[in-house]
């Protein structure tokens, strides 16, 4: 269970106790791994810093992922701190509250621009920051957070389903790109969890009850055991695997009628 003893990285879009980047955060901890750990907005902060303080020493840190300055501030504090990165967990994602409750139809040009630039191109930007600490040490990992609504209707997910497919085409594009510099690029689709981002889908009930009278397991899945498919992406263990998206969804995404 010491398998990231010495190994460091960066987590980025934990929001409180409930998210899955928390979940994951926890688990590469228990694993002996050293975190920095990004909190969006002084809102946050707060409630960021009294979660990490159960962590191993770790660099707590504002990002705004939009802001290309705060991406690189965040960097070149963690070259500082930590001398280089083995690993970095993408958790961010956002949609306007009204252009999920909306027809998708109606989507506007600037909730459709947010919705991609936080959820979908903030991967490559931080990717772009992480490679040259993960060379550094040889080569890297990294994974980003995806939904089943990426490639499947949704009721209510409307630009977020857009925004998924568009993150999940970015993982193999960059697992392409950087493959040759020893980093891998993999993303997790979990089943509906009940996080922060879920609440603002209307209806996020039924989609639970749905997933318990279908998934093969009769079930949906928690926060840890998505922790435990990253740990295993993000170690040893998955080293020869990159431009994957692993299904973490009780098997809900192989039924039909």
């Amino acid at each position: 269970m010491n398998e990231f003893e010495g190994r460091t990285g960066l987590i980025v879009g934990v929001a409180n106790k409930r998210s899955i980047a928390w979940a994951i955060a926890q688990a590469l901890s228990a694993r002996g791994a050293r975190l920095a750990v990004t909190y969006q907005g002084a809102r946050l902060e707060e409630n960021v810093r009294e979660l990490c303080a159960s962590l191993n020493d770790p660099l707590i840190l504002p990002l705004d992922v939009t802001d290309d300055g705060q991406i690189d501030q965040v960097y070149e504090q963690i070259a500082t701190a930590f001398g280089g990165m083995d690993f970095l967990v993408h958790g961010a994602a956002f949609a306007p509250r009204e252009e999920l409750a909306a027809p998708f139809v109606q989507t506007s040009r600037e909730g459709f621009r947010m919705s991609l630039d936080i959820s979908a191109y903030s991967l490559i930007a931080l990717a772009r920051g992480a490679a040259p600490l993960m060379e550094s040490r040889g080569g890297g990992s990294i994974l980003t957070l995806t939904y089943l609504g990426s490639e499947r209707v949704f009721q209510n997910y409307n630009v977020m389903g857009v925004a998924k497919a568009a993150l999940e085409a970015s993982v193999r594009y960059l697992a392409a790109d950087l493959g040759p510099r020893n980093i891998r690029v993999n993303a997790i689709s979990a089943g509906p969890i009940k996080t922060l981002a879920a609440s603002g889908i209307s209806g996020f009930s039924g989609i639970l009850q749905h997933y318990r009278d279908r998934a093969p397991l009769r079930r949906t899945v928690e926060t840890a055991e998505v922790a435990e498919a990253a740990a295993f992406l993000l170690g040893p263990g998955g080293r020869a695997v990159t431009a994957e998206v692993m299904m973490v969804d009780g098997g809900y995404h192989a039924t039909g009628m």
